[in-house]
């Protein structure tokens, strides 16, 4: 199972971090910011997957390519900014960690006006 090679790889790195931030805390650093960018290229592959998964369901439904665009770039914001913030978090440093999540919620509602723009059209049309 994929899952236990995720939770092995996780689990040593946060032995080795352990270790490593008793004697060396400039290098825990280093090998905290690899652990998390080498787990995160491994999800890269099925990120892609699951995008071509939504764009065939979206394609069957009838839903418009651009609103599943904008909810992917949503999705991506979100994730992309949570990454940020926990990297800041793990080296001590909450006040950015909270400035990149704000960053990312007023990047995620910037990006849904065009979704929100468009229901409040449907509304009207559908008002007498």
């Amino acid at each position: 199972m994929e899952i236990l090679l995720i939770v092995a790889f996780g689990v040593v790195a946060t032995v080795l971090l352990v270790v490593i931030r008793q004697t060396k805390p400039e290098l825990a650093i280093v090998l905290s910011l690899d652990a998390g960018t080498i787990l995160l290229l491994y999800f890269i592959p099925r990120i892609v997957e699951i995008f071509g998964l939504l764009q065939a369901l979206a394609g069957r439904a009838g839903i418009r390519m651009d609103f599943l665009a904008t909810l992917l770039k949503i999705m991506a914001i979100a994730y992309i900014a949570e990454f940020g913030a926990q990297i800041s978090r793990d080296m001590g440093e909450g006040t950015l960690a909270n400035k990149i999540e704000l960053g990312g919620k007023i990047l995620i509602l910037l990006a849904a006006i065009p979704i929100i723009a468009a229901i409040l059209q449907l509304v009207l049309k559908l008002l007498p």
